[in-house]
This record gives C-alpha cells, structure tokens and sequence, in this order.
C-alpha cells in the first residue's frame, strides 16, 4: 500500500510539473532583445512608455518573478494580491497578502490600489496583468454601494449551497467594481496583455478569476437565475438582491460586453490548464507501467457523487478488467462543488477522499489521491487527502494512520 501511495504522489506531482507557475510563463513568453514574445505575439519593448504588472492569484508570486526575469527594470511598478502566506521575494512588483476563499479587507486594499495603478497607464503604455486560482477572492472590490462584508456574506452562501464556480463567479462579476472586464475598461487605452493559469473547467475566460480583463457574456438577469435556482432571495444580503435586481431592470449598466472599444487593444492568453496537468500525469503513470485511462478534465457536480462514480470504475475494473485491466490508474480532473451541511473544515478533495475511503473499504490494492494544484484545499494548508482500500477500517479502530489529510 505505501508503494501504491508513492506511486499516487509521484504521478500527481508530474502532473503539477506541467502547470508550475513560473515554468509555465516561461515556456509562453520568451524575451529577444528588446522583443517580448507572448504566446505568438511580438511586443516591441521599445515602442512603449513605461510597464506595469498587476493582478491576482495564488500562483501571483512566482508569475511575477518569471516576469521580472523577463524584464527586469523595464517594470516601472507591480502590485499582485495572493494568497497569505503564498509570497517570494521580488524587486519591482509588490505582493499583497489576502483572504481566500473568503475575501478580506486586505484584498479589498489591494484591489484598489491595483486598479488605481490601472489608470495610470497611458496610450503609450504596456500593462502586464498575472491571473491564476483564487484571483475571485483576491481582487475583491464592492460595486458602489455595496460594502465587503456583504461580499463575504455572499460568497460564504453560495460555496456552501453547492453553486458551481461558474454561477459563483456570474454574481461576483455583477457586484464588484473590478471584474467582468472593469479591469480592462480602467487600463484602456493602454495595451494590456493577461497571462491566465486556468483553473476553471472548460478553460471559459470570463469565468477564470470572474474575468477581469474579458468581456462578460452573463448578465444580471443570470444572476436572479441562480438565486430562484439555489432558494437564496432571503438567504443572501438584501443590499446584494435589490443591487442585482435593479441591474436587472436597466436601472445599472451591465459589465462591458464582446464588441466594445476598450477590448480592443487586450490579450487574453492561457499559459498553463488541467488538461496539462492530467496530460503530464498520465505520461507518468505509463511510465510506471500503469494501463492508464483519462475520464475526463471536465469532473463538475457534487464531490460525494463524483468519488462515487470514479469509485465505480475502481470495482469494475478490479472484478471485470473493464475499461482497462490491472494494474490501472484512472486519471480526471475539473471542479466539484461541496453541499456544507455541518461544521467541518476542508475542501473538495479531502471531501472526495473521504467518500472515496467509505466506497472502496477492503477493495484489495487500491489508493485513491485527490490533490489541488494550486496547493490548498479549501480554508486549509493541505493540498487534498489519500485514501485506501484499509482506511475505513482503521479509522473504525482509532488507528492514527486512518487520517486523510494530506
């Protein structure tokens, strides 16, 4: 069982390789001269003003370090929110530490100061914007009107009622002043290149981080959608519901649209997403002689019934050899949603290990890992959890090894 363990870790960790923040810049910007090539694209350093670096995410810090690599005292000034505690030691770009996955006044500050150095940049200019995992949270900044705990008491509801990220991140585009493409309306007429480490299913770029710097395609009327769908017109602040309601009825503008000018001069560019990772992950579980299958990199609904289903898989081909025969590995990813209904702490895949610990319990050679690659798990410092065929049972008699944390 620890081979089969090690065997797990080391496949996760391949997978990881392929999506590590500051490789993944790299491999996509290349510096020659005085040229930045992004994605395709020649930027021709000299032809601009100044530069500045801004954005969100957990993975802010090593982004902008292979930033700075790139182009050093070019940066005439940076300001990125993370994480707290995700933070390196930079030169020309400041890291301002934050709540996630619940936003806090630190991430509102911080919010603010990036989007007054937004407006700073000229024509002339060039604006580098970093976003990853967890930007939601950490470029929090309430639409007129709002205060940041209405914010926080928003979101609180809606991860706990089982909202997808998809209809979490429709409502904070529509109650913040800097998502929904608010971003890239402050930057305008700058040119404003964003690099986006995709953490979202399907890759959407108006949903990674609620889109700061994309054009919105959801409306406010999606919005009133989602609370009749989740049963949270008296579950979420009223200021919050008359704010999407009078958006609703015209009586506030809608978050800038496919088409308008100030899009014109931006690039959206994804420079690293899970089906990276799960590429990377199954070259490596081959290469340790695993029959490998990958389900799918679009895994959403409910945790429970996700563990379940690949659970199934397990038994099937544990007793028929289908799809593949032993040994196996079953490879997948995406972005489950957890329904909370008690007072425990963690996060989506501590969640599924812990079904997963339940549905394959005396399944003989059998782990199960279910890790985040941004690092953490819900409000937690582990990255997700194992689980094996024996974990039940000692959890059953007290055995301290029966712990799932990992």
């Amino acid at each position: 069982m620890q081979s089969l363990r090690k065997h797990a870790s080391g496949i996760f960790y391949a997978g990881l390789s392929a999506v590590e923040p500051e490789a993944a810049v790299k491999r996509f910007c290349i510096r020659k001269k005085n040229y930045l090539v992004i994605g395709g694209f020649r930027y021709n350093l000299d032809k601009f003003g100044n530069v500045f670096v801004i954005g969100a995410g957990k993975a802010g810090a090593p982004m902008s370090s292979a930033i700075e690599d790139l182009l050093g005292q070019r940066i005439l000034e940076g300001i990125v929110n993370v994480k707290y505690g995700h933070v390196a030691s930079l030169k020309h770009v400041k890291l301002i530490e934050a709540g996630h996955p619940v936003p806090d006044e630190n991430g509102r500050a911080g919010a603010e100061k990036i989007l007054s150095l937004a407006k700073k940049a000229s024509r002339e200019d060039l604006v580098i914007c970093l976003i990853s995992g967890g930007g939601s949270a950490l470029l929090p900044l309430p639409a007129p009107g709002l205060a940041l705990k209405d914010k926080q008491d928003t979101i609180k509801r809606l991860i706990s009622c089982g909202a997808t990220i998809h209809e979490i991140n429709t409502i904070r585009k529509h109650t913040s002043f800097i998502k929904g493409g608010m971003l890239a309306k402050a930057v305008f007429p700058a040119t404003l290149i964003t690099l986006i480490l995709s953490d979202v299913v399907g890759d959407n770029l108006d949903v990674i981080a609620s889109g700061p710097t994309v054009f919105d395609s959801s409306t406010y009327n999606d919005c009133l959608g989602i609370i009749r769908k989740y049963d949270l017109s008296r579950k979420l602040p009223a200021k919050v519901v008359k704010y999407l309601t009078d958006g609703a009825k015209g009586k506030i503008p809608e978050t800038p649209k496919a088409g308008e000018m100030i899009f014109e001069k931006t690039r959206n560019l994804i420079v690293g997403s899970s089906i990276e990772a799960i590429k990377s992950a199954k070259q490596e579980a081959e290469s340790l002689k695993y029959n490998t299958i990958v389900l799918s990199s679009m895994i959403e609904g409910e945790t429970k019934e996700s563990a379940h289903f690949h659970c199934a898989v397990a038994k099937e081909i544990v007793k028929t050899g289908l799809p593949v025969s032993k040994p196996a590995c079953i490879i997948s990813g995406g972005e489950t949603t957890v329904n909370v209904t008690g007072k425990g702490v963690g996060g989506r895949n501590q969640e599924f290990a812990l079904a997963a610990a339940i549905e394959i319990a005396g399944l003989e050679n059998t782990v199960v890992l279910s890790g985040g690659t941004d690092g953490t798990d819900g409000p937690t410092d582990a990255a997700g959890a194992f689980a094996d065929s024996g974990t039940l049972e000692r959890a059953i008699h007290g055995n301290r090894f029966a712990s799932v944390s990992g």
